[in-house]
């Protein structure tokens, strides 16, 4: 059996002012302060002789390794993105960048942030907007029924508010 995987997609190439910034320091983080702190450990162990053996040379660089492919990563991703930051013309639909609150069936209430793909964080409310419950609420009005299609059937919400930060 192959070890080849096809290349997982992109998704959708829009992002948040926020979401742009939480990138640029990630890359800043890695570029400017890990990876010469990591580089320097590496020449460190490189110098105390056999390199086969050496636990801290082998980690190291398997470290810079991890740390130029994110780099590589972060500058083609940055380069692909665009930055969403204008609110629509129609506040009163759900657009990327909105908050939105649904109420489930039985009564529950959520609410949700609509961002990019490379934002998700469900713990802080943020769902990606290639998400089944995004992709459903998109152009969607204030008080609308809404029909959507999860792993565990389908389910209907009902749209309670919609805010633009």
């Amino acid at each position: 059996m192959s070890r080849y995987r096809p290349p997982r997609t992109a998704g959708t190439a829009l992002i948040t002012p926020e979401g742009e910034a939480r990138m640029r320091a990630e890359f800043h983080e890695l570029w400017h302060v890990r990876r010469p702190q990591v580089t320097q450990s590496v020449s460190e162990a490189a110098a105390q002789g056999d390199r086969s053996e050496n636990a801290e040379y082998t980690y190291g660089k398997k470290m810079l390794r991890e740390i130029d492919s994110r780099v590589r990563f972060l500058t083609k991703r940055l380069e692909a993105l665009k930055v969403v930051s204008e609110k629509p013309s129609d506040p009163n639909k759900v657009y990327f960048g909105a908050w939105v609150t649904i109420e489930d069936e039985h009564g529950k209430e959520s609410r949700y942030r609509i961002v990019g793909p490379d934002e998700l964080d469900l713990k802080q409310g943020l769902i990606s907007i290639d998400s089944p419950l995004a992709r459903a609420l998109i152009g969607k009005a204030l008080d609308a029924e809404v029909r959507v299609q999860t792993p565990t059937g389908e389910q209907f919400v009902y749209i309670v508010a919609i805010d633009y930060p």
